[in-house]
């Protein structure tokens, strides 16, 4: 049976500034790789040198039979010291527009992907007085080197920011740190999801004229043993306040890897019996539909993009049944009403997975040594389903 996708559709990959580009210097993520004691396995460093390599990864890109591209701009380049904006680095981030569009590429642009300057973070983050304007004045200046771009994604997963702030004040009390599937951190802490929302709508105000919003991480809650209302709680603190503060956007991203199931007191952990990934989580592709589903629901009337979805395996062959299964579960969900515009594969590198190189997820594999890129079977399985807009399952 052959699945065929609308046309128009986006299909691309994805990446990040600072899993890629190497040397983020003044990034509060970088501060914590390398501060002594650093409860991080392994730093980004060079990273896979994406800052000089972007025309490479993009002829990639276009030569696989992909029409997008999805990255971030690196607030800590772009404004190294506050109210200081660097016109040099404005003027790489649109050369890498300019190289999206030459290539016949679809810019999808990220204005923060996790990493805050290591100023904002030293002045009290998102819980300082002024961060939002702060954030509104970046996304200000960010604005003139958008020409040509139509789709911006203002923050990367608010809902996972908002945890891991949570989980970073336990850890400081003294806590263990828990089991880091998304959907059983401890819930967002409140105040930090409050000011990411406000920072949302501050930056969506100066978006006037883009198709603007925001990416959530999607967690395929599944309630088990009667646990209806517990996980329907569970859900909300972690997953649908955010989407509901999306409910007037151009587009909500949906980013989906795994599920959790929730019992009567709260998230389980996968059996052990379960197939993993390299990350410890499930192995489960029919996440990405479930999730779109789910957001469909939620917020009706939203287009819905695929910003992220894929696996984290040595495998190739396992990578091209996950992919596989995703997208027959996504189209399914289309054919039943949802309204999606594309997706997009995480990621197109084997990148820096915010604290370890183990995690591979990506269609290209990068030498660590040389940055050489090796294009994996995989990408061409993926290039082939883009170019005929179509899947066999």
């Amino acid at each position: 049976m052959r699945a065929a996708f609308p046309t128009p559709f986006l299909w691309g990959a994805a990446g990040s500034a600072h899993q890629t580009e190497g040397n983020n210097l003044a990034s509060d993520f970088w501060a914590l790789e390398n501060r002594p004691g650093s409860p991080l396995p392994e730093r980004s460093g060079d990273a896979c040198d994406g800052y000089h390599r972007w025309r490479e990864d993009l002829d990639i890109v276009r030569d696989l039979g992909l029409n997008a591209y999805r990255f971030s701009i690196e607030w800590a380049r772009v404004e190294p010291v506050e109210g200081a904006f660097s016109q040099a680095e404005l003027a790489h981030y649109r050369r890498l527009i300019d190289g999206c569009l030459e290539r016949g590429l679809t810019p999808v642009v990220t204005l923060h992907h996790f990493t805050s300057p290591l100023w904002f973070q030293l002045a009290g983050g998102w819980l300082a007085d002024g961060a939002v304007e702060r954030f509104r004045r970046y996304v200000r200046a960010v604005v003139p080197i958008l020409d040509g771009v139509e789709w911006v994604c203002t923050i990367n997963e608010p809902n996972m920011l908002a945890m891991m702030a949570n989980v970073l004040k336990r850890h400081e009390s003294g806590e263990k740190r828990p089991e880091l599937v998304a959907g059983a951190l401890p819930p967002p802490d409140q105040p930090t999801a409050d000011a990411l929302i406000a920072a949302h709508k501050a930056a969506r105000e100066e978006l006037a004229g883009f198709k603007s919003g925001w990416t959530v991480a999607n967690q395929n809650f599944e309630p088990v043993d009667g646990a209806d209302a517990q996980c329907a709680d569970w859900r909300f603190s972690r997953e649908d306040q955010f989407l509901d503060a999306a409910a007037h956007d151009d587009f909500i991203g949906v980013q989906a890897y795994t599920r959790v199931q929730i019992g009567p007191d709260g998230a389980l952990s996968v059996p052990d019996d379960a197939r993993r990934t390299l990350t410890g989580w499930e192995f489960y592709p029919a996440a990405l539909g479930n999730a779109v589903r789910h957001t469909a629901a939620r917020i009706p009337g939203v287009p819905i993009l695929v910003t992220e979805n894929g696996i984290a395996t040595g495998d190739d062959d396992e990578r091209v049944e996950y992919t596989r299964g995703a997208l027959a579960g996504l189209h399914a969900a289309m054919d039943d009403g949802a309204d999606v515009r594309g997706y997009l594969h995480w990621s197109l590198l084997d990148n820096y997975e915010w604290g370890s190189w183990h995690a591979t997820f990506g269609l290209v594999h990068v030498d660590r040594t040389t940055f050489a890129r090796t294009v994996k079977p995989s990408a061409r399985w993926f290039g082939d389903v883009a170019r005929a807009g179509a899947l066999d399952v």
